[in-house]
């Protein structure tokens, strides 16, 4: 009761993407239990321009900065807020924590036990908010009354016996019926008038039943797990206790909260009945194409997801998809809403990370083991920032099975780094001969060449396989991921299953890499994305290695992108280079002779990809397939992007059932399967074997 002073001073506001943030004048009424603001402290003593009911809310610091956080009212409204500094947050944040609790607490003891009482998620005091202009007859309270039991004060709950299971599980079901009575009966009123199927309040009320069953559910399998070890003593070896999947299918997609129904045939645009009647992939050639990089141009999209108009305005969407979610519930089969796609494919968000051609070519010029790894850890840590398109959390296109990207890079070979002290050897013989017919001719040329080529090698898993290589300098990378999705509550993760191998074929090195997670933070506000998880580089031939660890920001304090890393020599356990700072900003690499080098990676050199135009690109190439999603994207128009997307994943299911039932198998184009990965059909390793063989037999 010593906290609870009112408190009042000036925070700023976030108000819509317009606006952005704006100073206001927050009091905290501790008597009421509201947190109230006004336009400045000179009109406080007029009617405020928002207010929260603070009983049953949620306070959260968030994970973005020290100085911002929100506060969820029980109605579904939301102030984010920004304090001056992380003690003036803290101030607020345990104030208001305190007048919540107590007004929370307050409710209980004044609501006897009844039998059953009806209760409302939403907010009497919330009509003054200016978010919410409602009636009275609009109020959800008026139309949904939903009962819950409340055991008598002070009587003990007895222990589950083995046959109140049964009395639990009827009971659950007359309460799955009527949640789902419940959902009905909001999906079915009209999308306009008093009350409506979009009221937040009643969405939210969706979402709230929706989580509740869920967990219901959860914990009636534990007691059933528990009951189970009972009789036996134990559980039987190999038993997890594991997240459900949820009874309530999604539907593939959403629109207004609801499921979207979509034109019949006859309706739809030519080039979605294109897309829906492609030749099945493996009826169509699948030899590999060797891609003339003299045919590709210099790209000229510059698609930056900078724009959140569209989530903002689909915060509803978000709200119903995320009540039929639950904790570490898998991703990889839900169709997420259109509006929260990125204009480009993963596969070629891969080809993004290669954006720094120069970097990687100069790898293999280091003179020493100790130089390679060095300078393969410095591109490594360069890579991330230009593979994410902005600073907001977009997600790239689930590639379909079958599908190929290519691109390549040329870069002058003067602008390449090479050791001041180093004077490279002439080619020997064997060196000398030509490698493939790509690169006859090649030798006037007073730029590298760097190819690059991604597939969705698998569906279910979804797995990639890309690959790049630079003949004049033999030295290429293969790679193979799968990407796997989990819903962690108010954000997204993605863990990067695979393995890379970058090979310089000149020094008979192999490095093998690994990739960090991804999250994306704060999915119902203004998503933003971070990496973190360690990663490890090795080369066994020389004994370096590298560990590198991409810090996810701490719930209070510290800051955002932080990444730390050192190389070292195995045999001797001597650190021959560290590394910190930000991946997205300034890396920080100290050497072991004590000189220090900054990276700006904000004013890096970004060298543009080369690819072919659209005309000239085949069916299943990752642009050509997804121009008419990307088309529609461009031009706000969510819902014909949303239908093109839908035809092109309907024709991909339909081919996935048609292989099942004639029982053949996908045939890949460019990867072939060597153990639990994916290796490109033709390597420069195998080709440049195959070219010295060739040199002797002939000498």
């Amino acid at each position: 009761s010593d906290h609870m002073e009112n408190i009042y001073g000036y925070l700023m506001k976030y108000t819509n993407l317009v606006t952005g943030w704006q100073y206001r004048f927050f009091v905290l009424n501790n008597d009421a239990g509201l947190l109230e603001y006004f336009v400045n402290e000179q009109s406080r003593h007029l009617k405020p321009r928002g207010t929260l009911q603070l009983a049953g809310a949620v306070i959260s610091p968030s994970d973005e900065d020290s100085h911002t956080f929100t506060v969820n009212a029980a109605s579904g409204e939301q102030y984010k807020l920004r304090a001056t500094d992380a003690k003036e947050r803290q101030h607020w944040v345990s104030r208001l924590q305190i007048c919540t609790q107590h007004h929370t607490e307050a409710i209980g003891k004044n609501n006897p036990p009844l039998k059953s009482r009806s209760f409302s998620l939403a907010s009497q005091g919330s009509a003054n908010s200016p978010g919410v202009q409602r009636r009275p007859s609009q109020n959800a309270v008026s139309f949904f009354n939903v009962g819950h039991h409340r055991l008598p004060t002070g009587k003990r709950v007895p222990i589950m016996q083995p046959d109140h299971l049964v009395d639990v599980r009827e009971m659950m079901s007359q309460a799955e019926g009527q949640q789902r009575d419940l959902i009905r009966s909001i999906e079915c009123l009209p999308v306009s008038g008093h009350l409506t199927s979009l009221d937040q309040d009643l969405l939210m009320l969706k979402a709230t039943s929706m989580a509740t069953m869920n967990c219901l559910n959860d914990c009636f399998h534990i007691l059933q797990l528990q009951h189970a070890s009972q009789q036996k003593g134990s559980l039987p070896a190999g038993t997890t206790i594991s997240w459900l999947e949820p009874k309530i299918s999604l539907p593939n997609h959403f629109k207004n909260g609801a499921a979207q129904n979509f034109p019949a045939e006859i309706n739809k645009p030519a080039s979605v009945r294109e897309e829906q009647t492609i030749t099945e992939p493996c009826q169509l050639t699948r030899e590999p194409e060797e891609i003339n990089p003299d045919e590709e141009l210099e790209d000229i999209c510059d698609d930056k997801e900078d724009d959140l108009g569209a989530v903002e305005e689909q915060r509803s969407v978000i709200l119903h998809l995320l009540s039929q979610l639950k904790l570490g519930m898998d991703l990889t089969r839900v169709v997420l809403p259109t509006f929260i796609l990125e204009k480009r494919s993963l596969l070629e968000m891969y080809a993004d990370f290669m954006s720094h051609p120069d970097l990687f070519i100069a790898i293999t010029n280091g003179t020493t083991p100790e130089e390679r790894m060095i300078r393969f850890v410095e591109y490594y840590l360069t890579s991330f920032h230009e593979g994410r398109k902005g600073a907001i959390a977009k997600k790239p296109y689930n590639p379909i099975i079958g599908e190929t990207f290519h691109c390549s890079w040329r870069m002058p070979k003067s602008d390449v780094a090479t050791d001041a002290s180093s004077n490279f050897p002439a080619r020997s013989p064997s060196e000398q001969v030509t490698l493939s017919k790509d690169t006859e001719g090649q030798a006037e040329l007073d730029y590298y060449t760097v190819k690059f080529v991604a597939e969705q090698v698998s569906h279910h898993p979804p797995v990639s396989g890309f690959y790049a290589e630079c003949v004049e300098r033999k030295m290429c990378v293969n790679a193979h991921v799968w990407t796997k999705s989990k819903f962690l509550g108010m954000s997204i993760g993605v863990t990067m299953v695979g393995e890379g191998i970058l090979s310089l074929l000149e020094h008979g090195e192999e490095y093998t890499f690994s990739l960090p997670c991804a999250y994306a933070r704060s999915i119902l506000t203004v998503p933003w994305v971070e990496l973190g998880g360690k990663v490890n580089i090795n080369c066994a031939k020389t004994g370096y290695s590298a560990s590198i660890n991409f810090h996810t920001k701490p719930f209070y304090g510290g800051k955002l992108h932080r990444v730390t890393g050192e190389v070292k020599q195995n045999m001797t356990n001597m650190v021959v280079c560290r590394v910190q700072g930000e991946w997205n900003s300034v890396l920080e690499f100290t050497y072991s002779n004590g000189e220090t080098k900054y990276v700006d990676l904000t004013k890096l050199s970004v060298t543009r990809k080369r690819v072919r135009p659209l005309e000239k690109q085949g069916p299943f190439e990752s642009r050509r397939l997804w121009q008419h999603v990307t088309e529609s994207l461009r031009d706000g128009d969510i819902d014909k992007a949303t239908e093109h997307k839908r035809a092109l994943e309907e024709r991909q299911r339909n081919e996935e059932r048609l292989r099942a039932e004639t029982e053949t198998p996908w045939c890949t184009k460019y990867f072939l399967k060597e153990g639990d990965g994916w290796v490109y059909h033709k390597p420069l390793w195998k080709t440049v074997s195959a070219a010295q063989t060739q040199q002797t037999d002939t000498n």
